[in-house]
């Protein structure tokens, strides 16, 4: 009797051994790759919630790796929270590099571009930390906001090249900094000005800022000269020269402005 020849499989399932046959070993991540994939899933979902609503199960989860792994690279999520926000601030530092070349407030505006994108990229774990709110703050969290700031400081006195900053200086590079944050922590809760709009605000607030500083040092003022004689009609500084001038033309006020100029009388 001849033997009967088995039906075939159902094409389903002979597309997944077929699949199953094409398909290579998953290669092992080396013990670096591994952190390094933690650390980046990590950031990921700390970047779209707050610290305190991540747990290590969510990051094993999300990483395609159990809990027992993620606590064999890391004692706890706050260590991890720490590490992901290093590299996090490590960026963020980052991004206030720009080439010396071409009018201060153009090179500014590109910065605080970048600045508000990253802002607008890691919205609540960037909110968490600048508010220090969360629970997951500590020594080592304040630390990397910290060293942001002083990078955030040092480029933007690299750019104005004052050989010898004055006290008066770094505070208002320093006071301007600090607006910068607070403006993007209210920009991250009201999207309501657009982003252009708040970009191009900041810049022209830092240069009012040290135009006001130039007239308390009248040494600082000869040192800046030449940024305010590059800059172009058409940038971020020609804008707000205009828009100040064009407050001239608003009824009484010239008087006004006028009348508080005049030196005082004796």
């Amino acid at each position: 009797m001849a033997s009967r020849t088995p039906p075939a499989a159902p094409r389903s399932e002979r597309q997944k051994a077929e699949n199953g046959a094409a398909e290579r070993p998953r290669r092992r991540l080396s013990v670096d790759e591994r952190r390094e994939q933690l650390i980046a899933v990590a950031l990921e979902l700390f970047s779209r919630q707050p610290p305190e609503d991540v747990s290590i199960d969510d990051i094993a989860a999300a990483a395609g790796a159990s809990r027992p792994l993620v606590y064999h690279y890391f004692p706890g999520k706050q260590a991890l929270y720490e590490e992901s926000l290093r590299r996090a601030g490590q960026e963020l530092a980052g991004r206030f590099e720009e080439p010396a070349t071409g009018p201060l407030s153009e090179r500014l505006h590109r910065v605080m571009g970048r600045y508000l994108e990253f802002a607008q990229s890691h919205g609540p774990g960037f909110a968490a930390l600048l508010r220090g709110g969360s629970v997951a703050a500590s020594p080592g969290t304040n630390a990397v906001i910290d060293e942001v700031r002083r990078a955030a400081h040092d480029q933007i006195l690299l750019h104005l090249a004052v050989p010898a900053p004055s006290a008066g200086l770094r505070l208002t590079v320093r006071a301007w900094i600090a607006n910068a944050e607070i403006t993007a922590l209210e920009w991250l809760t009201d999207r309501s000005v657009p982003r252009e709009e708040v970009q191009l605000r900041l810049v022209q607030e830092f240069v009012a800022a040290l135009t006001l500083t130039a007239a308390r040092e009248p040494a600082l003022a000869a040192e800046i000269a030449g940024f305010f004689a590059e800059e172009q009609p058409q940038g971020p500084t020609g804008q707000l020269v205009r828009e100040l001038a064009g407050l001239l033309t608003v009824p009484g006020l010239a008087e006004a402005l006028g009348r508080l100029s005049a030196p005082p009388q004796a």
